[in-house]
């Protein structure tokens, strides 16, 4: 991939933009405030819709089947539909008082894979757990900022970026279970924190540099650094492919104590590979909508 520059998709600033998603079978875009305590949707025909948790939202991901979403929130893992949420799990047993949800992601079985960071200016701590039908599992103790997943086309391997270790990691990923291992580091970031990312039809990563202004495609199998797209917004946080082609990079950025022009704006850049369909969270819902 030739070097491209982002170019910005949304003026508005967000504190903490964060857990973009693009639903192909709405044709819609959602994302996250995580300091803000808001999620956002936005439809093919611009029609806009904000959610106010009243906690911090830490990622949205689309469920199966039907049109919601699984909000991982400060206390709890919650459905939100048509405006209104349920508790799935509250996670009082398994986080500290100081944390609170960073990145989601539904694994292809409709697991989610959820990380734990911190509140305020706690010492960065936390873990990578799984929800799978009424079960929470910790998959990763000890994580300094759990942050991006992705998994890759053969449903073989699980990557994972722990911004504080500024490393990349890929895992041996069991399927059938839901279960990671074998962590070996993939690559090592340097002028930046590595913060979420998302995986194309090829299996190249695209990894958000926090405070580093770029997002970087590299690659699954060796680490190797393939290209970079440079984003006009001081922290990138996260990405994800959109459009009808699954062939545009929707990213997210934080605005948060910055003055730049576009810092904590969302940014969109045209790519040369295809993206893959996203996994969604396997939540069962009754005939009202309910849990």
């Amino acid at each position: 991939m030739d070097n491209k520059t982002a170019t910005v998709f949304d003026t508005n600033k967000y504190l903490l933009g964060e857990s973009p998603f693009y639903d192909p079978r709405y044709k819609r875009y959602s994302w996250v405030d995580i300091i803000a305590n808001r999620f956002y949707r936005l439809s093919e025909d611009g029609e806009r819709r904000c959610f106010d948790l009243g906690q911090p939202i830490g990622a949205a991901v689309p469920i199966k089947d039907r049109s919601g979403y699984l909000l991982a929130a400060r206390d709890g893992l919650y459905l939100l539909r048509h405006g209104k949420t349920d508790i799935v799990c509250e996670l009082g047993s398994v986080y500290k008082s100081y944390w609170r949800s960073n990145d989601a992601k539904a694994d292809p079985k409709g697991r989610v894979f959820f990380g734990a960071s911190v509140v305020d200016d706690h010492e960065p701590e936390g873990a990578l757990f799984s929800y799978d039908k009424g079960k929470i599992a910790c998959l990763v103790p000890g994580t300094r900022i759990s942050n991006g997943m992705a998994f890759d086309k053969a449903q073989k391997k699980f990557f994972f970026s722990d911004s504080e270790e500024y490393a990349v990691f890929v895992y041996d990923y069991n399927i059938s279970d839901g279960s990671i291992s074998n962590r070996k580091v993939l690559f090592n970031v340097e002028d930046g924190v590595p913060d979420g990312m998302c995986i194309d039809s090829e299996d190249n990563l695209y990894v958000a540099i926090w405070g580093g202004r770029r997002i970087e495609k590299r690659s699954s199998r060796t680490g190797e650094k393939l290209g970079e797209i440079a984003v006009p917004a001081e922290h990138v946080t996260s990405c994800c492919f959109g459009g009808d082609d699954l062939m545009t990079l929707f990213i997210t950025s934080s605005g948060d104590g910055l003055d730049g022009e576009y810092d904590g704006c969302i940014f969109e850049c045209r790519v040369d590979t295809k993206g893959v369909w996203p996994d969604y969270a396997d939540i069962a819902i009754d005939e009202n909508g309910g849990l």
